[in-house]
């Protein structure tokens, strides 16, 4: 399935980043003088707000769906699966739907038929990498520090190939409005350091945003899923210049 392209910039360029002489303000140019240290924090501040805003509108859609629409989303996306051939014993994470989260528990079901080894999060701490546990549908869970079901503490670690994640808006980028928490971003930053890692993030069509006010750290996602669209990153020229 195609999808809409935004146009590439000839001269792409890191939206929200900070020039860091800012910073420098022991340097002769600074000295005294913090203002630029200043208007930077403002910014952050301020797109830190925006995305805010920009999270509550996209929570706000996402939940005013009926159960009815979220359980058809969720069935739609599951039959059509991924867009790529997965190789045998690939390691592909799901999560645990919480609230209004679109559900990926019959995705993840029909990748195991396909021969595909599943893994869940398991959150450790507040801005640190998740761990990923084996996981099979049939599992009995239990309840994470965030009140999130888990797999049990014994189940074997692993590091995913694939990781599915939820989110609270996209653009047409790439960039996701997670829940301001930065698990996925660390753990993107933290394990594909040594592994190439997939990060394909499902949502319902009406988490789409003209805009997320991206800053360096953040992560791109290469494909986002929803009920009706297939939106793959990876060939934007811009997209892959925002990942650095």
């Amino acid at each position: 399935m195609s999808c809409p392209r935004r146009r590439a910039s000839s001269t792409p360029r890191r939206l929200g980043s900070c020039n860091s002489r800012l910073w420098n303000t022991g340097s002769p140019a600074f000295a005294g003088d913090d203002s630029g240290a200043r208007l930077c924090l403002r910014g952050k501040a301020r797109m830190s707000n925006s995305k805010a805003e920009l999270r509550a509108k996209a929570l706000a859609k996402r939940d005013a769906l009926s159960e009815k629409k979220r359980a058809a989303a969720a069935t739609k996306l599951a039959k059509r699966g991924l867009p790529f051939k997965l190789l045998p014993g690939s390691i592909v994470s799901g999560y645990s739907p919480i609230r209004s989260e679109i559900d990926p528990m019959q995705l993840l079901r029909k990748l195991a038929e396909e021969g595909a080894r599943l893994a869940l999060p398991c959150v450790t701490a507040r801005g640190q990498s998740l761990v990923f546990r084996i996981f099979h549908p049939n599992d009995r869970l239990m309840l994470g520090p965030l009140g999130i079901p888990e797999p049990s503490p014994a189940a074997s670690e692993v590091i995913p190939d694939i990781m599915l994640t939820p989110l609270a808006a996209f653009d047409r980028l790439g960039h996701r409005i997670g829940y301001g928490a930065g698990h996925y971003d660390f753990t993107f930053a933290h394990l594909r350091k040594t592994k190439q890692i997939v990060g394909i993030g499902l949502a319902f069509a009406a988490q789409e945003i003209e805009a997320v006010p991206a800053l360096s750290h953040d992560v791109a996602l290469d494909y986002v899923l929803t009920e009706s669209d297939v939106f793959d990153f990876r060939s934007s020229e811009v997209a892959h210049s925002l990942r650095g």
